[in-house]
């Protein structure tokens, strides 16, 4: 049957058989089913259902004698079945069609696939039986394409699949006939179809659990029973491979801890489905059940390999790596065996902790070292127990357990006894941050010191990755008697590993530790700072490598603080690389290298000539608006206190080209950020700050006077007009005649309206800091005879009196009043052990206050003397008369400040 010529025929029979009228509906069938066993005919019923433009009737007509037609022909051994080649294109057509908006119609697609899936599937199964191996896989195929299609159909396909019985029953209920197969044994042709065929069936079983947990819920008996009989019972044994298990393992995870299958704590506010979904699994997880998966979690699938343990002897490295999480091991039986353990653990406490308990006790005393069953099943359950410290707390004594039992087993120098040392040590950094006296920390020191010679390198490792989490959680105070000897070997196991992902793990133990005891590191990081350029060079082609380096570098330079310059001439180059957007590794480096460039700028005693240089890279940086916005604005703040004539001569000009450039579209934090650069730098250097800067400020001005709307940008905008007004008050009277210029108005009329909205706007700022300095900056603009200036008088006194309230402090023994953010000296800061001490940039900040007049002016004094040099300038009747512009209860909170003076 041509399609092209046939497809009015038969539309036309089947607008005809939709009639109501039975003198046109009957011979219509007729004709329709004589054309059932023709060449083609589903051919053009396929392309008739496919046109959405047709009538719903006559396409739903369509589906049904299409379905009816390939359940009776589609077998090859069916009489007039369809020929391979109309099969070929009706699946073609049927996999495209996954747009259909009818419903009703797209549930008949669903039934074709599952057709198809069934017939494949059984014929495979009976080609297996008999021996067929070369049609059993050509069946495997087909059983895989339509596998393919029915898991997108099943898992994204139906708003309600429960509500469809095909999917419930005939489909997802039919995962066995699959493993069926795996026991005829078929020859390796077909296994490893199979086993794909297996894994991909399962994961149509985990979508589904995923996308629609409440419709799974029926599935959720078969599902636990298929899973656990082949991983957790003899029923597996010889037919599951290793993908199998950590998918049903998965299955089972996923089920236990899905949250809609808990009750709410409240049990009236759980749904039906929750309570019918806990139900089954209580009935499922019976007290032998969960003994028999703990047990056997341990003592069959947390045993090491022959694999592993030939991976031990021959690449040791490697193994520490895997055992660590290294990528490959992310994928393998072994972490998923492990998370199973701990979600089943923690559902299951009540249960299971006996069950390991009585493991741990059978395994009590030194093992034999020449039975190495029991020396794997010790390594298995101590592993158990370091998973599952958290959940123990209540049940184990560790700290006895420490003294009387592992103490002497790390004790045991055999090579054999090499794994129970390497476990031990393990579950000692497991449990260190859960329960662990603190007293034991100088024993547990001398363990370390030991275990860090042990002749197996894994040992080794394993005893560095446990220092790291117990510096992570003890006091220093008790590290630092033993911080020589074990950073000396720690130095040493950083130049015998040659992995790169062991040298990564090594230096992040070294950098933990430096990162603790901090400026205590000094004496001893002579090898390290030796040795790092050399590993620099090594790690060329490796950049995770050298990200490890930076973060080492970064809490080298913190711990080294001035001393640090001494690494300039390795350090230097470093920063360079790793923030030059022109070369390839930035995009690895970039971010470690910009923190370690701030550290650096921090920790510098003085600019060099080098360190200068290097802000080259900066403007790239801006450019690319990254996440790493922050840290750029950050160096450049640093720059600017190391020394801002250096920098702001050097740079100003490209940084405010790059700065207007941002401004242009940038996020109010980044505007905030801009303007806090140029804020310091008038701070640090009034008259070149505010030079270098100008072609910003005329913006800021204008946000002022014209309310800028974002209180975090306005109070940023005061803070800088403060500065300049304050500190360089000629370069603000020209930036204020250059406005009133782009507004046609007089410059006093300009500064008049400026005034009047910072007074309105004096709450948006929040920082007492920024509220003194516009107090301060106000203030500075008298005394004066300009009638401006003495008509928003009220409203600089308001001010003024807001930022007393805010700085003075009342001394309770003389009863007066002192401003709180005077500094007359500096000090050297007394730290506690938990404290960091000061930078160089600290201790700039700091000496750059004692100038500030932020920090150097008293308030209460400069408000008295200005308004006593108004009095003078206006004479006292004159100055009555503006004094009472002023509300009476501002002047009298302001006589009650200045009273004395």
């Amino acid at each position: 049957m041509d399609i092209q010529s046939a497809s009015s025929v038969v539309l036309q029979a089947l607008t005809q058989a939709t009639s109501q009228d039975t003198a046109v509906l009957k011979p219509a069938e007729e004709q329709l089913r004589q054309w059932e066993t023709q060449p083609g005919f589903y051919s053009v019923l396929l392309s008739i259902f496919n046109n959405h433009l047709l009538d719903v009737n006559v396409r739903w007509l369509a589906v049904l004698y299409f379905k009816n037609g390939i359940d009776r022909y589609w077998r090859r051994v069916a009489p007039h079945a369809l020929s391979e080649e109309e099969k070929s294109s009706l699946r073609a057509g049927l996999i495209t069609n996954f747009n259909e908006p009818v419903n009703q119609l797209a549930s008949s697609i669903y039934s074709f696939a599952c057709s198809l899936w069934n017939h494949h599937t059984d014929t495979f199964l009976q080609q297996i039986c008999t021996g067929d191996q070369q049609a059993a896989l050509s069946s495997l195929e087909r059983t895989l394409l339509s596998l393919k299609v029915l898991r997108k159909l099943t898992v994204h396909g139906f708003i309600e699949p429960h509500n469809n019985m095909e999917v419930m029953v005939t489909f997802l209920q039919s995962f066995h006939l699959l493993f069926a197969g795996r026991q005829f044994g078929p020859g390796s042709l077909c296994r490893e179809k199979l086993e794909k065929t297996i894994i991909l069936f399962t994961k149509v079983l985990l979508d589904f659990l995923e996308y629609h947990p409440w419709p799974f819920i029926p599935l959720i008996q078969r599902s636990l029973e298929f899973a656990v009989s082949y991983v957790f019972t003899e029923v597996g044994e010889g037919v599951v491979f290793e993908r199998f298990i950590v998918q049903c393992m998965n299955l089972i995870k996923m089920i236990v801890k899905n949250e809609a299958y808990k009750p709410a704590k409240n049990i009236e506010d759980s749904k039906p489905e929750n309570l019918e979904a806990h139900k089954i699994k209580t009935a499922f997880f019976t007290h032998q059940t969960l003994t028999e998966i703990g047990r056997r979690l341990v003592s069959k699938y947390f045993l090491l390999t022959e694999e592993e343990l030939t991976m031990w002897e021959e690449d040791p490295e490697s193994f520490a790596v895997e055992e660590t999480g290294g990528d490959s091991w992310k994928y393998s039986l072994r972490p998923c065996t492990e998370v199973l353990f701990l979600d089943i653990f923690h559902n299951y406490s009540q249960t299971l902790t006996p069950v390991l308990l009585e493991m741990v006790q059978n395994l009590q005393g030194p093992s034999n070292v020449e039975d190495p069953v029991q020396m794997l099943m010790k390594d298995a359950v101590y592993n158990a127990v370091g998973l599952a410290a958290y959940e123990l707390f209540d049940n184990v004594d560790f700290d006895q357990w420490f003294k009387n039992q592992l103490l002497g087993e790390l004790q045991i120098s055999h090579n054999r006894y090499k794994l129970i040392r390497r476990r031990v040590i393990w579950l000692i950094g497991q449990w260190i941050s859960v329960k662990f006296k603190p007293e034991l920390r100088p024993l547990l020191y001398e363990v370390i010191l030991s275990l860090m010679q042990d002749p197996d390198l894994v040992v080794r490792i394993e005893t560095a990755t446990t220092l790291k989490l117990d510096i992570l959680s003890s006091e220093t105070e008790q590290f630092l008697p033993y911080l020589e000897s074990i950073f000396s070997l720690l130095f040493q196991l950083l130049q015998q590993v040659n992995e790169c992902d062991t040298k990564m793990q090594v230096l992040h133990v070294i950098s933990c530790v430096i990162e603790r005891v901090s400026i205590q590191i000094r004496p001893y990081a002579g090898c390290l700072v030796q040795y790092l350029p050399i590993l620099w060079k090594q790690s060329e082609e490796h950049n995770m490598l050298r990200c490890a380096i930076l973060t080492t570098l970064i809490h080298l330079i913190q711990g080294l603080g001035a001393e640090s310059k001494n690494l300039y001439p390795f350090l230097l180059p470093v920063i360079q690389l790793s923030t030059d957007v022109s070369q390839p590794p930035h995009v690895y480096l970039l971010e470690d290298g910009l923190e370690l460039w701030l550290v650096t700028l921090e920790n510098s005693p003085a600019i060099t000539p080098e360190l200068l240089r290097i802000f080259q890279n900066m403007s790239a940086l801006l450019e690319l608006s990254s996440e790493n916005v922050r840290t750029c604005f950050q160096i450049i703040n640093a720059y600017i206190y190391l020394s801002a004539t250096d920098f702001l001569q050097n740079y100003a000009e490209a940084l405010c080209r790059s700065f207007c450039e941002l401004l242009r579209d940038i996020t109010t934090e980044g505007q905030v950020q801009v303007l806090k650069v140029v804020e310091i730098a008038i701070k640090v250097s009034p008259v070149l700050g505010s030079h270098m800067f100008q072609p910003l400020l005329p913006a800021v001005l204008r946000g002022i006077v014209e309310g800028e709307r974002y209180p975090v940008v306005m109070s940023t905008y005061l803070g800088v007009t403060g500065r300049i007004l304050l500190q360089n008050s000629g370069f603000f009277t020209s930036l204020l005649t250059q406005m009133a210029v782009e507004y046609n108005q007089e410059a006093d009329q300009l500064l008049g309206s400026m005034i009047e909205m910072w007074v309105d706007r004096m709450d948006n700022i929040t920082q007492p800091e920024r509220r003194k300095l516009s107090a301060l900056a106000l203030m500075s603009l008298l005394p004066s005879d300009n009638s401006v200036i003495q008509d928003k008088f009220c409203g600089i006194i308001n001010i003024s009196v807001e930022a007393l309230h805010d700085v003075m402090t009342e001394d309770p023994e003389t009863a007066s009043f002192k401003d709180c953010m005077l500094m007359s000296h500096f000090e050297e800061p007394k730290l506690t052990d938990d404290e960091e001490p000061p930078t160089e940039q600290d201790k700039r900040r700091k000496l750059l206050a004692l100038e500030d007049p932020v920090h150097s002016v008293s308030l209460q004094q400069f408000v008295y003397e200005k308004l006593k040099a108004q009095q003078v300038l206006m004479g006292d009747q004159g100055f009555q008369a503006l004094m009472e512009t002023v509300d009476t209860e501002i002047v009298r909170q302001l006589q009650e400040f200045i009273h004395g003076m």
